[in-house]
């Protein structure tokens, strides 16, 4: 029985292969919703399976002359599902709007706009924490939050014992903890 399944695939896709229209539409029947459900479970959006599996098949008729025959066509085109669906979600994590779309589709406009204030006035309160730290103190925290630096980094480039950095920073994060704590109400 499985023999005949797959004598019946190899057949599609050597019709397929040669641009017949009917075996792509006979092999997107039999295998449609399969890569949905493959899809799906992937990338957790109906509207981004519908569109992964649309994609799918559109790669499989363009390049429809290099396939090989001998190969599962099964495999071949969950491969295809899976490396598109990866391509997707590592696009949602870097692009913030996409990444809105996708995993924040539900909020509502009015909680994203309340969001955006509360950011805002969070970003105007760090800076003003920060402004108060005594300047070599402001200097290490921004080394190391803004720029990214560890702290064997900056203890090199200010010629500081790593200690001195690990102090500075601890009596920075302590400092601002206390000033957001008396600045609540905006938090």
């Amino acid at each position: 029985m499985l023999e005949a399944a797959n004598h019946s695939e190899k057949l599609l896709v050597s019709e397929l292969k040669n641009g017949n229209e009917k075996a792509f539409r006979k092999l997107f029947d039999l295998y449609h919703q399969d890569i949905y459900g493959y899809s799906i479970s992937l990338l957790k959006s109906k509207e981004a399976a519908e569109e992964n599996v649309q994609d799918v098949f559109m790669k499989v008729w363009l390049n429809r002359e290099s396939l090989d025959i001998d190969q599962s066509f099964k495999a071949y085109i969950f491969t295809i599902a899976r490396n598109q669906a990866f391509n997707v979600l590592n696009k949602a994590a870097n692009e913030i709007l996409l990444k809105e779309a996708v995993f924040y589709e539900s909020q509502k406009s009015h909680e994203y706009g309340d969001y955006s204030i509360r950011e805002a006035d969070c970003k105007k309160l760090q800076k003003q924490a920060i402004k108060r730290l005594p300047p070599k103190r402001r200097q290490i925290f921004k080394m190391s939050r803004k720029k990214g630096m560890s702290y064997e980094e900056i203890s090199k480039e200010l010629g500081i014992s790593i200690n001195t950095v690990r102090n500075q920073m601890s009596k920075a994060l302590e400092s601002m903890r206390g000033f957001f704590q008396l600045h609540d109400e905006i938090i």
